[in-house]
């Protein structure tokens, strides 16, 4: 029996068959996507598998391959394009660079053109400024002039005939008249001109006399002598006092009237900043007979104004 059942058991174990060898485990992975891989595997039905063997097969190879240059054909247009849009990017981008670079220096030149603009400006407000004050201040040194007195050298009362031949009456006299003359500005000198001054009978002129122009410097004084003469004025019968005493003219007394401007100019900052004075001066003064060749005093006879 034991052997029986040996023998049996033996033709059973060798007529059973085989068991099939573990399936090797591998995968499968597809080129077009690296993130998703398709699995295979096999197992014994079993048990499950332990162990898991990455198996490069050579579908898998193929495929890889294939696929590889299909998607590099496919893929190296776009990374032209792509390379071109970069480059094209940068371009861009240096364009940008240089805009930027140009906006500045065009930035920087108006910055810098503004700033010579208002420096500019400013030293006009400035120098204006300055200007007004020193004008402002040389307003208060206003000259001083003080006529002294006039002296009658001498007079002719005398018939004669105008330009025209009409008989008249001639008058011709010589005088002089001195004036005290100031500058009591401290910073700058002035140059001093001054009208034909005149003797005037009323509204008939019978001497007159134009004064040298001159310069006088800051903080000083001098005097001034100017002659006034009168050579064959025709009168007219103007001047009836000369008629009553034309026997007697040692003992006349013609009321007289020395008329003139003084006018006074101060250049302070060259001709920049200029200040002018004016003086009109009226003197009452008589012509005596019996006191000629001698000074006689106008210091309290004259108006300034």
């Amino acid at each position: 029996m034991h052997a029986k059942t040996d023998s049996e058991g033996t033709s059973i174990d060798a007529s059973w068959p085989p068991r099939s060898p573990r399936r090797p485990v591998y995968y499968v992975q597809s080129p077009s996507n690296h993130d998703v891989e398709k699995m295979s595997y096999g197992s014994s039905p079993t048990a499950s598998p332990t162990h898991h063997y990455y198996h490069c097969s050579p579908i898998h190879h193929s495929r890889e391959s294939s696929t590889s240059r299909f998607s590099a054909s496919l893929k190296n247009p776009r990374s032209l394009s792509a390379w071109k849009h970069v480059q094209l990017g940068r371009g861009d981008d240096d364009d940008d660079d240089d805009d930027d670079e140009m906006e500045g220096r065009d930035g920087s030149k108006a910055n810098k053109i503004r700033l010579y603009l208002c420096l500019v400006f400013l030293f006009f407000v400035l120098f204006t400024v300055f200007s007004l004050i020193l004008w402002g201040a040389s307003r208060s040194y206003k000259p001083k002039i003080l006529v002294k007195h006039i002296v009658f050298e001498n007079f002719h009362y005398q018939a004669g005939n105008d330009q025209s031949g009409l008989p008249t009456d001639m008058f011709s006299l010589n005088s002089t008249v001195k004036i005290s003359y100031r500058n009591p500005a401290t910073f700058f000198a002035v140059h001093v001109t001054s009208t034909p001054w005149e003797l005037h009978y009323f509204q008939l002129k019978i001497a007159s006399g134009q004064m040298k122009k001159f310069t006088q410097s800051r903080k000083s004084q001098r005097k001034v002598v100017t002659i006034v003469k009168g050579s064959q004025v025709p009168l007219y019968g103007g001047i009836p006092v000369l008629v009553a005493s034309r026997e007697h003219l040692n003992t006349i007394a013609v009321p007289l009237n020395l008329t003139f401007v003084m006018r006074s100019r101060a250049y302070i900052l060259g001709r920049l900043v200029k200040t002018k004075f004016y003086g009109r001066i009226r003197c009452s003064v008589t012509l005596r007979g019996n006191k000629l060749g001698k000074a006689l005093n106008l210091t309290d006879s004259c108006i300034y104004e």
